[in-house]
């Protein structure tokens, strides 16, 4: 971009001027930087504008916030000299140009007063370390001692500085490295990826809040496998999540082996991308196969079988949540459901459909029926074409006959007329394990169209039952 161009970008928002304004009446230096330069190169649109001057950031922002003439509150966080605020749907942080050092055994920089090139040493990628001048006498001017446009036009991720400097002051920018490269689609720079390679084991001292953030937007990012095959390669993966390394490999036997099942879940989390930009639905597909590697045996008959995978993989989603700092409420009982559920549907266009099946596939998968079938039809990965085509068609007969019976049955929502406590009323009995096998031989009559879900129909049959299990009823709900 040339500087006229710039300079078109910053009159488009007002408070690129109040910023230059308020820098000159403080009699200081300011400038726009980092990622809304990069992305402005790029043609991305972004909602954070971080600015830099050289001298009080905290000054700066509330100076800013004068100019612009409204009523902007200011949150000054005086302990590490930032100042931030919401203008107009962006938000804004200001600080003063800082330069760092770190000891070897902490993540916590030494932050000193810095000029502007001290502060663009300290960042951690060339792309990232541009500035635009907000000044009066050059402004619009790109400062880009990195050479940070040419690494854009190269598509190329790169640190300003020695990598192993660069990764060791704060190991969490290897996990931006995959991240950007992964977003963006750019390359790693040969000397930056052997820096990763090298320092990979540093990144054990950053907080898992602060990795899973990052692994986050790897996997948001439009192709993911990339950010993961890259986080494989400079061994940063078994570290972070050696859970999912532990699918990688094919192992054979008298002749027959199964497939590799890391790279499968990695074309099956693309192509969940491709169809969702859910988070844990991308989630449901990283861990659909995850206890395959507990599940696995060998049959002389059959091959490699991994009975009950999706069962397993279901109950180790709360611990992986867990270890991950991941939220434990509905989005893990989300990507619960779903790893526990896969096969279902993909059972069913093997088998054929029948009205049952579908009715209890509706009830057990209830809200979250459509991203099951998103994550059913993500998982057909077969370099077969034929039979990638002829499993996909049976998928829509299925969609149809869920979509029928939803409209007929309402059963997203799904709850038996014959509730425990009735169960219990009835039959005089407290909290047991018969109650529950009672409410289950309800639900399943109901399930399978032998009883509809009311009073009339399902009462007898609760009566008929209890009989038959040895219990007498001690109130008619009906009198």
């Amino acid at each position: 971009m040339e500087k006229e161009e710039f300079l078109e970008e910053l009159n488009r928002n007002p408070i690129f001027e109040a910023v230059s304004s308020a820098a000159e009446d403080l009699g200081i230096q300011a400038y726009v930087v980092g990622g809304f330069v990069r992305d402005l190169i790029l043609c991305r649109a972004g909602k954070d504008i971080d600015f830099v001057c050289v001298g009080s950031g905290i000054e700066l922002a509330i100076a800013t916030a004068s100019k612009l003439g409204k009523h902007i509150s200011v949150n000054t966080f005086k302990n590490f000299g930032t100042a931030q605020f919401v203008y107009d749907g962006y938000e804004y942080e200001f600080v003063g140009a800082r330069r760092e050092s770190y000891r070897s055994d902490s993540r916590k920089p030494i932050v000193e007063d810095g000029t502007l090139e001290e502060d663009q040493n300290r960042r951690d990628f060339t792309i990232n370390a541009m500035a635009l001048s907000l000044n009066k006498k050059d402004y619009g001017r790109l400062l880009d001692p990195f050479q940070g446009l040419e690494d854009i036009k190269r598509r190329l991720i790169r640190t300003p500085l020695d990598p192993e400097t660069t990764f060791s002051d704060d190991p969490l920018r290897m996990m931006r490295a995959v991240r950007f490269a992964s977003q963006l689609n750019f390359d790693i720079e040969t000397e930056t990826f052997e820096g990763l390679k090298a320092m990979a084991p540093r990144i054990s001292i950053i907080s898992q809040e602060r990795i899973t953030d990052e692994l986050n937007k790897i996997i948001l990012s439009p192709k993911p496998s990339y950010g993961f095959k890259l986080l494989y390669q400079v061994g940063l993966l078994e570290i972070i999540f050696p859970e999912l390394v532990n699918l990688l490999g094919v192992e054979t036997m008298d002749g027959k082996g199964h497939k590799d099942n890391f790279y499968h879940t990695l074309q099956v989390l693309d192509n969940t991308a491709v169809r969702s930009n859910d988070l844990w639905l991308r989630w449901a597909a990283i861990l659909h196969d995850i206890a395959k590697p507990a599940t696995k045996r060998f049959s002389p008959k059959v091959g490699w079988t991994f009975h009950g995978h999706e069962e397993l993989g279901g109950r180790w989603v709360k611990g992986i949540f867990r270890k991950y700092k991941l939220p434990l409420d509905e989005k893990m009982r989300k990507v619960t459901t779903l790893v526990r559920l896969h096969l279902r549907p993909i059972a069913l266009a093997k088998e054929g459909v029948s009205d049952s099946a579908v009715r209890r596939l509706l009830v057990e998968a209830g809200e979250y029926i459509e991203d099951l079938m998103i994550l059913c039809r993500a998982d057909i990965t077969s370099k077969d074409a034929n039979r990638v085509r002829r499993y996909l068609k049976n998928f829509d007969k299925v969609e149809e006959l869920l979509k029928e019976i939803e409209e007929k049955d309402k059963l997203r929502n799904f709850q038996p007329v014959i509730t425990g406590e009735m169960i219990m009323e009835v039959f005089g009995l407290g909290p047991s394990k018969e109650v529950g096998q009672i409410k289950t031989e309800v639900r399943e009559a109901i399930l399978d169209c032998r009883i509809e879900n009311n009073m009339e129909s399902a009462y007898p049959y609760l009566l008929e039952v209890g009989k038959k299990m040895g219990f007498v009823p001690v109130k008619d709900l009906q009198a």
